[in-house]
């Protein structure tokens, strides 16, 4: 959920609140303003349901995300289904984020309401997604902000689904992503991938294979999320160094020795700490999804090193010297060849994953 996941029923009381005010104000209207439908897929944007300004301007990366990230606002499943809905539905999250959360703008990219509206949440995001190549820095995902775009779906979806509607309405935005981005499905990802959180509720959570197989069937690729191995102390094997490398990345002053002992599970604990994940010292799913970032040519450090070692390791041979140079990108081609993976060079996740199985 992009608003705090450790206070869930405060949080939906205001918004529920915001909401039925919002309604009573729906007859003002919004101003005339400008509506997409790119890839059968209508969106609202922020001038169209009556945004207000941001409090400082938002931030446009010249870079494509690396993913999406699926959430439920934890608000009620209402059967209230019309535009004028999912227009106060934009204006009281965008109201409760600035002004109970102290963000600048809506947190999310997009929402979809339960009438299968879609409106653009923080400013600038549609226009980013039509040039296919910047992006918003967003406020939906700690540690994700800058390389995820985060899809909010009305309703809480923890012992019930989203209506049929409105979950079609979420594959029509993913795929549209997907082949605006050029994202694969397997870069699906529900918001508990990532931080200590319920969101996007288990009911919705267990939907992402189909939806990732939904899209797949659209876009072409491999649906197949990520699987991480789980490591926690007294472990001692080439995949604890392999994420003692990624924390030293992430500047943790301890030695890649293979061996999980007390200095690595302070370190893991204190990187998922950082990143809004569930603190335990046991590095699983949420730990990995973080740490395990895209690195390909020209890039450099204890990760390029981690990639390496790996690469020989399984028999692709290459220098363990932490610069990814055109023979480490040869060599990872080869390795993706060989597991059936995009043979493109670039280590992200699903290539990591590969390495670590």
């Amino acid at each position: 959920m992009t608003m705090s996941p450790v206070r869930p029923l405060r949080r939906r009381s205001l918004l529920t609140g915001a909401l039925s005010l919002g309604a009573a104000l729906t007859a003002l209207g919004a101003a005339p303003g400008r509506s997409w439908a790119a890839e059968g897929v209508p969106v609202s944007g922020c001038d169209v349901w009556g945004a207000r300004p941001p409090k400082s301007p938002v931030k446009v990366l010249a870079a494509r995300p690396q993913k999406i990230i699926v959430h439920h606002t934890a608000t009620a499943n209402t059967v209230q289904y019309g535009q004028d809905r999912a227009f106060a539905l934009a204006r009281a999250m965008q109201t409760y984020q600035m002004d109970t959360e102290g963000w600048i703008d809506t947190g999310q990219h997009f929402t979809i309401s339960r009438g299968a509206f879609v409106t653009e949440g923080r400013h600038e995001s549609l226009a980013a997604l039509d040039s296919g190549a910047r992006m918003v820095e967003a406020a939906h995902c700690t540690g994700q902000n800058t390389v995820a775009i985060g899809i909010e779906n009305e309703g809480t979806y923890i012992s019930e689904e989203p209506r049929p509607e409105q979950y079609a309405r979420l594959v029509d935005l993913c795929v549209r992503i997907c082949l605006q981005y050029g994202l694969r499905p397997y870069q699906i990802y529900g918001h508990r991938d990532f931080n200590n959180t319920q969101c996007p509720g288990d009911r919705l959570y267990a939907l992402l294979p189909q939806l990732r197989a939904d899209v797949a069937a659209r876009t072409g690729g491999d649906p197949t999320a990520p699987a991480w191995p789980v490591l926690r102390v007294g472990d001692a094997n080439e995949r604890v160094r392999v994420l003692q490398c990624l924390l030293v990345q992430r500047g943790a002053a301890i030695t890649p020795d293979g061996s999980f002992g007390p200095a690595t599970d302070g370190a893991v604990r204190a990187f998922q700490q950082q990143i809004g994940a569930g603190v335990d010292g046991i590095a699983g799913n949420q730990t990995w999804n973080q740490l395990c970032a895209p690195v390909g040519e020209g890039a450099g450090g204890e990760a390029v090193r981690a990639v390496q070692s790996r690469l020989s390791g399984l028999g692709f041979a290459t220098t363990a010297d932490g610069v990814f140079g055109p023979g480490t990108a040869e060599r990872t081609r080869e390795f993706q060849e060989s597991r059936g993976l995009p043979r493109d060079g670039v280590v992200d996740a699903l290539t990591w994953s590969r390495l670590l199985s």
